[in-house]
């Protein structure tokens, strides 16, 4: 059988805002599997939140990252070819939308907050594998994190909805583009969690209650949860798998 390991490997993780964030979870299941890691933080205010979490990983590379801002991805990416001259795998663990156009209904959202939602959420992703692309001439994994609110409409989950829909499609896309370089490209799909980026979704915590009670394991998944099978993936033992929307989420999306 071939082990699940991670030594010799290394990643960038996108998306660290404190210890209760789905990027956390998995950082610390790839370090626990012998990966070397390079993390991000999104800007000065983030910094104290996330840089004691990414040394406590053993963090190769520490840096700021904000989407928004010209040349800071590239500036990462430039940091990670200097410092290994390669990537064996990346997670992509943002998203966002202005708080007026995420509480409201889709059909009233704003054109300024959804192309932004668009830009933060998932063109960043697009951004980052032509970015990883040149570091990956071996193969690599590529993550994204997505919601179940994608694919059917999930009360309150509004905007962001139709945004991990159009970041679950581009998933797809880039599976085949680059698939024959040796290239995995997945969706993880957890089922609802409390975190910093969930709490700005209106009534989450019913939606939790709800998630608890029906889910066919009958409790909520764990950013631990997320981690181990994110960490599977960037493994070589998931080198048949690719393209796909993967689902931890106790069941929860087998339901109507």
């Amino acid at each position: 059988m071939l082990p699940i390991t991670l030594e010799g490997k290394r990643g960038l993780v996108i998306g660290i805002a404190n210890d209760s964030s789905i990027a956390y979870g998995c950082a610390r299941a790839f370090r626990s599997l012998g990966a070397d890691l390079a993390v991000t933080y999104l800007n000065a205010k983030a910094e104290p939140f996330v840089r004691p979490l990414a040394e406590g990983l053993d963090a190769s590379l520490i840096l700021p990252c904000d989407v928004r801002e010209p040349g800071q991805l590239e500036s990462v990416f430039d940091a990670v070819s200097q410092r290994w001259g390669k990537l064996d795998f990346l997670l992509h663990s943002i998203a966002f939308a202005p708080r007026e156009d995420l509480h409201a209904r889709v059909v009233d959202c704003s054109r300024e907050g959804f192309l932004q939602a668009m830009d933060v959420s998932v063109h960043s992703f697009i951004r980052m594998a032509h970015l990883a692309e040149p570091l990956m001439a071996n193969g690599g994994c590529l993550q994204t994190v997505s919601f179940f609110g994608s694919e059917k409409v999930v009360e309150h989950y509004n905007l962001m909805g139709p945004v991990k829909a159009a970041l679950e499609s581009v998933v797809r896309y880039l599976a085949v583009e680059l698939g024959p370089k040796g290239i995995r490209v997945h969706a993880l799909s957890p089922g609802p969690l409390k975190t910093r980026a969930a709490s700005g979704i209106d009534r989450f915590d019913q939606l939790l209650t709800r998630a608890a009670e029906r889910a066919p394991a009958r409790h909520l998944v764990t950013i631990e949860d997320v981690g181990a099978y994110a960490a599977f993936l960037a493994s070589d033992a998931a080198q048949a798998v690719t393209g796909s929307v993967e689902y931890i989420d106790g069941g929860y999306n087998i339901l109507g």
